[in-house]
């Protein structure tokens, strides 16, 4: 179901707006104002949908617990964004990345890696935005790149809770939407809601949310289907264990 106005309003506020932290320690996503030429090459190479597989763990439920959500990436949704993810995926950087904002019936967002000089090197490493596609909103279970303001998507990204189309008009176009394990989705831990403070973990990475909030849900392995990739080559995948 959709928040009532006013608490939407305040939620989108905080998906759009920073602390007043430091710029360099509180920016919601980090960014350069034009896609990467690695994002690039990747979006050249490929205009057909992909999934990218994560498996997740949940240390609220017990030490072994996981379970699988599997993100298709839909190019034509937003081209920039898609090559983004891409690139982020090929380079496993969500292996290892906890839910550290979790608003009930609105968004899970992940994306501040847990190495903060990887952090620091995407940070200023912006793509632009994608228009609006007619027809695709935040629907439950979309995916879509957060942003602290036009042109500054970097590497946060949101999975939607619920129907959240009054995103659409304000410049948050969905890439993807969950096909596989929208109930892994939903067992997201949300006990700790907005509590982690962004700059925090810039600044301490894992160190930080790993003391103060150890039961965070975090993203223990990625890959990249090829099942529907047009190219030939092999899927990115991370370690199974969380090492950062």
């Amino acid at each position: 179901c959709l928040l009532i106005y006013g608490v939407t309003r305040f939620l989108i506020h905080r998906l759009t707006l920073t602390d007043h932290r430091p710029a360099a320690l509180h920016t919601i996503l980090s960014g350069g104002l034009a896609v990467s030429a690695s994002a690039a090459s990747s979006s050249s190479s490929s205009s057909s949908p992909f999934d990218v597989v994560w498996d997740v763990a949940y240390p609220h439920q017990g030490k072994d617990v996981t379970k699988r959500i599997v993100i298709r990436v839909h190019p034509e949704w937003a081209p920039l964004g898609a090559a983004r993810f891409r690139e982020l995926a090929e380079k496993n950087f969500y292996k290892g990345t906890r839910f550290f904002r979790v608003v009930p019936n609105f968004v899970a967002q992940i994306g501040i890696h847990g190495n903060p000089d990887v952090s620091k090197q995407w940070r200023d490493n912006k793509i632009q935005d994608d228009p609006a596609v007619p027809n695709i909103s935040n629907k439950r279970g979309t995916v879509t790149f957060a942003k602290s303001g036009e042109n500054t998507r970097t590497t946060q990204i949101f999975i939607n809770f619920s129907d959240n189309g009054n995103l659409d008009s304000m410049g948050f176009p969905p890439f993807g939407e969950v096909v596989e394990g929208m109930d892994a989705v939903d067992a997201i831990n949300q006990e700790y809601g907005e509590s982690p403070q962004q700059g925090m973990i810039q600044e301490q990475g894992s160190r930080y949310l790993k003391t103060k909030f150890p039961k965070l849900t975090y993203v223990k392995t990625t890959s990249i289907s090829t099942s529907l990739l047009s190219e030939e080559g092999s899927p990115a995948s991370g370690k199974d264990e969380d090492d950062l």
